[in-house]
């Protein structure tokens, strides 16, 4: 994989821990929430359920994605399917932050809290949580939610980005040009085996024999032989030949020339 996939694959990795947190925190203050209005017998509002099931399912999400990165990051169906589900989780999110409004009010005076209302000093049923705290807590989840609406945005670009660069990864790679190694391209400082400068430039169309290599009996060598073989071939003795029948070229050429 080149420097971009790990770029990507990182990036995309991190938003998924972030996500997995941002979800874990809003999990667990709604679920202490729960567990004190379910000990002292309180009502429970749908509300607060929503939010609870809201955040345990972002989380499990958040950690499913974390797996999914590191083993499938990239492939196209999960790719679609992580997509999908970033845009259902951004929802969730948003619906959060709609249901715990109440937190951008002041923690001072008389607050309403998902506890109950009354004074922000006087404990609530728990006996070791104030008014003041609760609300204090509710105006974090709101606050993380926010948060979350733009990890689940951001995360469907790197979704995307990372499934285009795996694509491209799958096409140019692996094959015998970049060495049975992932990438969408060679690097600059690797030269190919194969290359004319490698093999010494034997891609080269190999010089024809001069005049003087013909005098002196010179053999072609063995490429041009393959080149120039058959009907355009000659004897290699042919340096001797046209002074026998006289029927030479070159004229001027005591190795070419007959009796004229």
């Amino acid at each position: 994989m080149g420097i971009g996939g790990v770029i990507l694959r990182f990036f995309n990795l991190g938003l998924r821990v972030l996500q997995f947190l941002d979800a874990a925190v809003i999990l667990g203050i709604f679920s202490y929430y729960l567990a004190v209005q379910a000990q002292h017998g309180q009502h429970i509002a749908t509300w607060l359920k929503a939010v609870e099931g809201l955040a345990g399912a972002a989380t499990a999400y958040g950690l499913l994605g974390i797996v999914f990165v590191c083993c499938l990051g990239g492939v196209a169906f999960f790719a679609f399917l992580g997509v999908v589900l970033d845009v259902c989780f951004t929802g969730a999110m948003i619906a959060i932050a709609i249901l715990t409004r109440k937190g951008v009010n002041k923690c001072t005076g008389t607050v309403d809290t998902p506890l109950g209302t009354g004074d922000a000093n006087a404990e609530t049923a728990s006996k070791s949580l104030t008014f003041g705290m609760a609300c204090k807590l509710e105006k974090v989840v709101f606050a993380v939610a926010i948060i979350g609406i733009f990890l689940f945005l951001i995360s469907i670009l790197f979704q995307i980005l990372l499934a285009r660069h795996h694509k491209r990864e799958k096409r140019f790679g692996p094959s015998p040009n970049n060495g049975y190694t992932y990438g969408s391209r060679k690097s600059f400082w690797r030269r190919n085996k194969n290359s004319p400068e490698a093999v010494g430039g034997a891609d080269t169309l190999p010089g024809h024999p001069t005049p003087a290599d013909v005098e002196l009996g010179a053999e072609p060598a063995k490429n041009e032989k393959s080149w120039f073989g058959g009907s355009f071939g000659r004897n290699k003795n042919t340096a001797t030949t046209p002074a026998q029948n006289g029927n030479g070229y070159g004229y001027g050429n005591s190795a070419y020339t007959g009796n004229i």
